[in-house]
Order: C-alpha cells, then sequence, then structure tokens
C-alpha cells in the first residue's frame, strides 16, 4: 500500500528523503502523518539534524522484526528480567534536533523507572537501552541513535545481525548483547529467525526456548 503525504507518496522499500528541514517542519510533517493516519501509520519517520527520512516497510521488513523481537522477549522472560517493549515510539529530542522511531525498542535495566508511564521526555528520561532496525533497504542513522544515546542497537540486513554497542559516543560491533547478559546472538538469531519461515513462528520459538535454558 502507497503511504501518501499531501503530494508525497512513499513506496513500501523505497525511503523518502529530504535535507534542510527544520525542528518546526518535522514536527509539523510528524504531526499530519499521524492525523492523517493515525493508528493505521505504517511509516517510519527519522530527523537528525536537518535530515529527514520517512519509509513505508515492506513486508518481509515486519516479519523479520516480528521474529526478532519475540526472540528478544522469549530470552528477557527465561532470564526472569522485566522489561518495556514500546515499538515504534517516537523518541525525539529538541535540543539534540534528533528523532527516531526503531522497530522495535526496549527498556531493561531501566524498566522500573519507566514502568506506568504513558509519556517519555527525553530531556529527563533516559533513552531505550535496546533498538531494533531492520535494514533490507535503508541503512540506519546511526549517529541519530547514538546522540540520542541508545547504548544497544540491532541492524538486520535480512541475512545478517548486527550488533552495535555504545562506547565513548560512539557504535562498535560486537558479536555479544550486554544488554541480554553477554549472550553471543549474532549467529543465532538469524539461525532461528531462518527456521520461523521453514516449520512456522511457534515450533520455532519452543525450539529456541529449548535451546536457552541448555545454554
Amino acid at each position: 500500500m502507497q503511504v501518501k503525504f499531501k503530494q508525497l507518496v512513499v513506496e513500501p522499500g523505497h525511503p523518502f528523503k529530504m535535507e534542510n528541514v527544520s525542528w518546526e517542519m518535522y514536527e509539523g510533517i510528524l504531526k499530519e502523518l499521524d492525523q492523517e493516519l493515525g493508528h493505521e501509520r505504517k511509516t517510519r519517520v527519522n530527523y537528525g539534524k536537518g535530515i529527514l527520512e520517512i519509509m513505508a516497510p515492506l513486508p518481509e521488513h515486519e516479519i523479520d522484526k516480528v521474529i526478532i523481537s519475540d526472540l528478544v522477549k522469549v530470552i528477557l522472560e527465561e532470564l526472569d528480567i522485566e522489561f518495556i517493549s514500546l515499538g515504534s515510539t517516537t523518541f525525539k529530542n529538541q535540543e539534540m534536533l534528533v528523532a527516531v522511531e526503531a522497530d522495535d525498542c526496549f527498556y531493561i535495566k531501566n524498566e522500573a523507572l519507566m514502568r506506568g508511564k504513558n509519556r517519555i521526555n527525553l530531556m529527563f528520561d533516559p533513552p531505550p537501552e535496546l533498538a531494533i532496525e531492520i535494514d533490507i533497504i535503508a541503512r540506519t542513522r546511526l549517529n541519530n541513535y547514538e546522540t540520542l544515546g541508545v547504548l544497544e542497537l540491532w541492524r538486520f540486513d535480512g541475512k545478517k545481525l548486527q550488533i552495535n554497542i555504545l562506547q565513548n559516543g560512539q557504535y562498535l560491533e560486537s558479536k555479544i548483547s550486554p544488554s541480554l547478559n553477554g549472550l553471543e546472538l549474532t549467529e543465532i538469531i538469524p539461525e532461528y529467525l531462518e527456521m520461523s519461515r521453514l516449520i512456522g513462528r511457534n515450533a520455532a520459538i519452543k525450539k529456541f526456548r529449548a535451546w536457552l535454558r541448555k545454554a
């Protein structure tokens, strides 16, 4: 389905990009998209220091997002770690001139602090510790997440999972996930994602849970 914004048509899998966009213009576009589409809005809107990107995800993008997010939730459940998953919530900081909408994101260490909050203000609240981006077409703007201080960013390109850990303000690639007790996941997550395509979501999750209990 095409996503229209006034004269703008965003084709699934083909990001729309604008430069020299002011913060006020970004917030105006975001507001009008929300008013026009409401809960039906499927686009991801990201903004970083004058650059605006709007993407309408492909079906495979959404499938991968859901399964990877489900696997993360299984890990947290099995580790008995409380968490909050906020999906594609808009996280923005006007002072930093940065805003992101991840495919999914998690509060883990700060879960108790954020529990019960219906509004998040990054001027006072911490960002989520873990964000997930499915990059089949567009490359995630890593600097936006770096600027906001998201400690761990996962990027999946359809085959490879990359775990990025924030150190001294920049992301460094890692095989382990500090947010998930240091588990090595860069090969395991794609393996069970592919398994879900072959034997189904529930069967793959069941096998993953069994593997995790033995790990």
